[in-house]
């Protein structure tokens, strides 16, 4: 016998009583996930609190300039006792007492690494990551960390547990990323020594922007053992560990103090090449390849004008500068870095942000990533005549077979010979180079995911690359903003102009590039162009 169908009013109740319980269970997690924000933030203004206490003048203008900017997330209590300790004996590391100050994502025992994402808060690591063990035996004192984009993949700074971080020097501007926390805090006095990571100029980002100075080393000159990745296990555009700081001198001395014993034995995939001091000291002259442009981003009058002034320089100490032709930006944007870095269609980057509420400053970026393949190609082929960038990103963000990624890495691999057999045709010692420049507004990188060319190119070589800033943007550079198209004339230029315009007195980088495994002779140009800019300065 055949039950008898519910009468309307009862299904009405059934789906009620589904629909209230599925809002209740929503309200659960949605109180557990703001109990869980909420008590990092109590954490990070007790952690403010006890520095304010304290009467280390380093803390007090640590915690002067993150009451300003939001730079610091946590601060490290046990510095407290590190730095009461004994002078140990025999001699003491090159960092002795040097107060330093740690990116979120670089594991510290006892503290979160949260990149950002709720779900990490309240999941202390345990055990220093290889670089902070090293920096630990060599007397440094760890003594806050710093925040971040919410996945790190963001050259802006902000998420959804400690805020958006500001840029020191002018609040209204970005400090960069995804190492902003640590521009920010450096950049406005707060820290000497800092520590962040980059995949795409996440260390020159906020170095440029803040008026500092960085080192991305290649790849693995330094341990990335125990930091944390925000694509995991993904090896086309290669990721790097490197210090900032106010000049080149303390990252020299940052590094002299790395590539030691303690380094190569933590970790057995660094190879073991101590600082060569020579190279470093060195004061013959260079042969310096430069350009002006990508012929991709377009630079901005201040980006422009900071590598012309800074190539007179060189060649009126005695330097030669060579032009050097940069080709085929584009293609290495779109095909290596985006392809490489989303090769499985970004399923590792969207798994990231399972059960998160915030979705990254990631802009239009983040929503592309989640069409699936078959959309993805529809959207690019009727993007393709209006918005030609935005269609070979969206391809470029497919699922790729393992045939089709290895042979990737095989073009990637054929690349970096060819710039390099052309690097040395030229007979090149090293090479200056643009740095976006300078500080856009806040909320712009998210909508300018394609201004990263300048940087991520040294990724995808695989190349150590420094920032040391130049120059200030004036009248005139403002003045001359007002022409600025673009090579696209596309909405992206358009907003990259606006991005820039306001900036009179902010500072303008350059970068300074060399071959893999020669850090020491990218610091030594460096230092020649820090050296030289400030004597200019002095004379002005």
């Amino acid at each position: 016998m055949r039950p008898a169908p519910r009468s309307p009013p009862a299904l009405l109740c059934c789906c009620s009583a589904g629909l209230l319980l599925l809002l209740l269970l929503r309200w659960r997690r949605w109180k557990g996930f703001w109990k869980k924000v909420e008590a990092a933030r109590q954490r990070q203004e007790e952690g403010l609190d006890r520095m304010e206490k304290a009467v280390r003048s380093f803390r007090e203008q640590a915690l002067q300039i993150t009451r300003e900017t939001n730079c610091i997330t946590e601060y490290m209590q046990e510095s407290e006792t590190q730095l009461q300790q004994a002078r140990p004996p025999g001699k003491p590391g090159l960092l002795y007492g040097v107060p330093v100050s740690i990116k979120d994502s670089i594991n510290c025992q006892g503290h979160d690494s949260t990149l950002g994402f709720v779900k990490n808060i309240n999941q202390p690591m345990a055990e220093d990551s290889v670089l902070v063990q090293v920096l630990k035996r060599q007397g440094a004192i760890p003594f806050v960390k710093t925040n971040v984009p919410q996945s790190l993949i963001s050259f802006d700074c902000k998420n959804l547990i400690f805020g958006q971080t500001f840029n020191p020097l002018l609040y209204t501007r970005t400090p960069g990323g995804s190492s902003g926390g640590e521009g920010a805090l450096i950049g406005g006095g707060g820290s000497i020594l800092g520590f962040g990571t980059d995949v795409g100029g996440s260390l020159r980002f906020p170095a440029a922007f803040c008026g500092i100075c960085a080192l991305k080393p290649t790849g693995n000159r330094l341990s990335k053992k125990g930091i944390i990745s925000g694509i995991r296990g993904q090896k086309s555009v290669v990721a790097a560990v490197g210090p900032m700081a106010k000049d080149v001198e303390s990252l020299a001395l940052c590094m002299r103090a790395l590539l030691c014993e303690d380094m190569f034995s933590l970790d057995s995939t660094v190879p073991p090449l101590p600082f060569n001091e020579e190279v470093y000291s060195s004061t013959q002259p260079l042969r310096i390849g430069y350009y002006e442009t990508d012929f991709f981003t377009m630079p901005s009058p201040a980006m422009r004008r900071a590598v012309r002034e800074t190539k007179k320089l060189l060649e009126d100490a005695g330097h030669t500068l060579v032009p050097f032709e940069i080709t085929n930006v584009d293609y290495v944007t779109y095909n290596f870095c985006i392809r490489g870095m989303f090769a499985d269609g970004c399923t590792s980057f969207l798994k990231n942000f399972e059960g998160e509420l915030e979705r990254g400053s990631m802009g239009t970026l983040f929503w592309l990533a989640k069409l699936p393949n078959c959309l993805k190609a529809f959207v690019s082929w009727i993007a393709k005549p209006f918005v030609p960038r935005l269609s070979n990103i969206i391809s470029s963000m497919r699922t790729n077979t393992v045939e089709e990624l290895w042979s990737l890495h095989q073009e990637i691999e054929e690349s970096c010979h060819q710039f390099i057999a052309q690097w040395k045709k030229l007979n090149l010692d090293v090479m200056l180079c643009p740095m976006l420049g300078p500080a856009l507004g806040i909320g712009y990188p998210g909508k300018l995911s394609v201004a990263v060319s300048y940087t991520m190119l040294y990724n995808s070589l695989d190349f150590p690359a420094g920032v040391v800033p130049v120059t200030m943007v004036t009248d005139e550079d403002e003045k001359e903003l007002k022409g600025y198209q673009g090579y696209f004339r596309d909405w992206w230029d358009r907003t990259l102009a606006k991005a820039f315009h306001g900036s009179v007195g902010l500072p303008v980088a350059v970068q300074c590039v060399a071959l893999p495994w020669q850090e020491e002779l990218c610091l030594r140009f460096m230092k020649e162009v820090e050296t030289l800019t400030l004597k200019k300065n002095q004379l002005v």
